[in-house]
């Protein structure tokens, strides 16, 4: 299973990319291949400074060795080897009329002393982070992933969806991240689904993120926007920030298990604003935006 999920995020890396070039236009991306010293390591590849990209990174790795001591405390294990895989994505537009995107796909093994698998499961998932809410993009962007969902199983966009809301919540901020989508973890054999139907259920949203996303970014990209905002973006990018280093389990992972840092680091934005109790005009677009984070929502009746 874990070659099998390793050559898919491969292809996949190589299919995302050259789509997002295409789309921008102008930009490529960069390739650096590196090695983890505890063994294994990874394919970063990360586009900037685009006609229509400013920043992005679409990463692969496949990492593993023994589980770091502060990882067999959160999943309750003693001294085990591990290996994990997966891909991650994000990618910042220069325009603020187009959504930030973040998605994630992975698979992750445990093993006893002999060497036999004692543990596996899946994860990942794909969502959106607006600065300016057109509701047709949400919807667009929840159909394509409940539309993956159901031919799987009719319960899995609701579950899913719900996990994504609950899990992009920025706490401290008592708000959302962006508009969700799909968040799932330990993806794990049961009376229901074999390993190989999670599989399968896993590169179903794998393979709809450009369907999700691409249109989006078509509309939206050669839209007129003013300093004003993207100053207003900038603020939203630094809410971003702040999840993904207080709350994101998936940068913890990286930074716990000597993962590449360059890689782990590449979701945040170059350009970011902290602007002192910052609050939108009454009434405004901005406004509009933070009303709908404050309150998930549910985009398909």
């Amino acid at each position: 299973m874990k070659n099998k999920f390793y050559t898919y995020i491969k292809n996949l890396q190589d299919q995302i990319c050259k789509a997002l070039e295409d789309t921008d236009g102008s930009a490529k991306f960069r390739e650096d291949l590196w090695e983890r010293p505890e063994g294994g390591g990874g394919r970063t590849r990360v586009i900037e400074n685009g006609n229509v990209f400013e920043k992005g990174g679409v990463n692969i790795s496949a990492v593993h060795g023994k589980l770091p001591e502060s990882m067999q405390k959160m999943f309750n294990v003693g001294e085990a080897d591990f290996f994990a895989c997966g891909l991650s994505l994000v990618i910042h537009p220069k325009n603020p009329m187009v959504p930030t995107v973040h998605a994630n796909w992975r698979y992750f093994e445990m093993y006893d002393d002999a060497g036999n698998v004692i543990n596996s499961w899946f994860g990942g998932g794909q969502d959106l982070t607006p600065y300016y809410l057109f509701e047709e993009d949400a919807t667009h962007f929840h159909q394509i992933c409940k539309t993956a969902c159901d031919k799987h199983n009719p319960e899995f966009y609701p579950k899913y969806k719900k996990q994504c809301d609950d899990y992009f919540w920025n706490a401290h901020r008592n708000e959302a991240r962006g508009i969700g989508g799909l968040f799932f973890d330990y993806l794990k054999a049961n009376d229901q689904m074999s390993m190989n139907d999670w599989y399968n259920f896993v590169t179903e949203i794998g393979n709809s993120f450009l369907a999700c996303y691409v249109p989006i970014v078509e509309k939206r990209k050669n839209l007129p926007y003013t300093e004003a905002q993207r100053t207003w973006q900038e603020i939203r990018r630094g809410r971003y920030v702040e999840f993904n280093l207080v709350h994101d389990k998936g940068t913890l992972f990286g930074l716990k298990t000597n993962g590449r840092i360059e890689s782990i680091l590449m979701s945040l934005p170059p350009h970011v604003q902290w602007i002192y109790d910052y609050h939108p005009e009454a009434g405004s677009e901005e406004e509009k935006l933070i009303k709908v984070l404050e309150n998930p929502k549910e985009w398909i009746n």
